[in-house]
């Protein structure tokens, strides 16, 4: 993802000639325009490292560039360091026009690129789906749901749009809804607000944490059944695995969330079978709201939940109708 507001002469996709407008920047300096992507930290590094060439000679970072020098970015063997490749990925797309893009993301597909997953996620398949999104950071993502979190995701298609979808995020007046299946009876609704951060332990899940992120949750009761009740979640916060962690916080953890669940949950015999074999937690966004960057006018999408979790629910109310 690289920003062409200067118009460089891209030769391929890591040889760039600079632009004569650059003239006078360190090289560092015309690097970070070159490459906005990355930060301006690594791409000192990697002029250290000796990973750039100007003219076909090793560069220093506080050399000056004057305009019509040719950079040469040798290839990185760290898949982070590599520019992402669009992917030829089935979007469900909701709704489209020329600032926003919004999706219905299945389960199973991964957000944005890291760790394991360097291909296939949906960052990939929006740089296919539009190319243009390349100009714009993060492929224009904005906020994300969990791989195995179903749902409505927002994707900004400019840069302006962009910044204001951040700005309503931070401001939280984006509205976001979503179904979950928990574990226990749960009999009225209610509010978590207790501060999330990294486990300080296992540094792959989150946890309540002490001087944490402020992260606010308010859920209410949709259907009740021995063992479980179907809730509806709004987020007045985004952080990582916000809904999972409240709700295991008041021992109300998601069906399906091995990573969250603590021991065994009370359950009737005839219920626990079923719930046990559900592979994933039973999260969905369902609905969406916010106000469009261009016009200001507010708009809301919803989307039935997928398959699985609606086999769930039919499975579950015939046991409980039976019971």
């Amino acid at each position: 993802m690289r920003d062409y507001t200067a118009n460089p002469e891209v030769l391929s996709s890591l040889n760039f000639k600079i632009p004569l407008e650059y003239g006078g920047l360190r090289l560092d300096q015309a690097l970070a325009r070159l490459l906005p992507e990355y930060s301006r930290s690594r791409l000192q590094e990697w002029v250290t490292q000796g990973k750039v060439t100007l003219n076909g000679d090793a560069a220093t970072i506080k050399q000056k560039v004057w305009g019509g020098e040719m950079i040469a970015l040798v290839p990185q063997s760290d898949p982070a360091d590599q520019p992402y490749l669009a992917e030829d990925i089935a979007l469900d797309v909701v709704f489209e026009d020329a600032s926003i893009l919004i999706i219905n993301k299945p389960v199973g597909l991964v957000v944005h690129p890291g760790n394991g997953n360097w291909e296939g996620t949906l960052l990939n398949a929006l740089l296919h789906h539009a190319p243009s999104l390349s100009e714009v950071p993060r492929a224009g993502i904005v906020h994300r749901l969990d791989k195995d979190t179903s749902g409505l995701l927002v994707v900004a298609k400019t840069l302006i749009s962009q910044t204001d979808l951040v700005r309503q995020l931070q401001a939280r007046t984006v509205s976001r809804e979503y179904l979950a299946l928990a574990h226990g009876e749960v009999t009225r609704g209610g509010r978590v607000d207790a501060p999330i951060d990294r486990h300080p332990a296992q540094r792959t899940k989150m946890a309540i944490v002490e001087g944490g992120k402020p992260a606010v949750t308010h859920y209410s009761v949709i259907e009740g059944f021995p063992g479980c009740t179907l809730l509806r979640c709004k987020l007045e916060t985004g952080r990582t695995h916000q809904i999972r962690v409240h709700m295991a916080s008041i021992r109300h953890p998601l069906v399906g969330d091995h990573i969250y669940i603590k021991g065994a949950q009370k359950c009737p015999p005839e219920m626990r079978e079923t719930l046990a074999a559900f592979p994933r937690q039973a999260l969905h966004a369902e609905r969406l709201g916010l106000e469009h960057p261009e016009t200001g006018e507010w708009m809301e999408w919803q989307v039935d939940m997928p398959e699985d979790m609606k086999s769930l629910l039919g499975a579950i109310r015939n046991i409980a109708a039976n019971g």
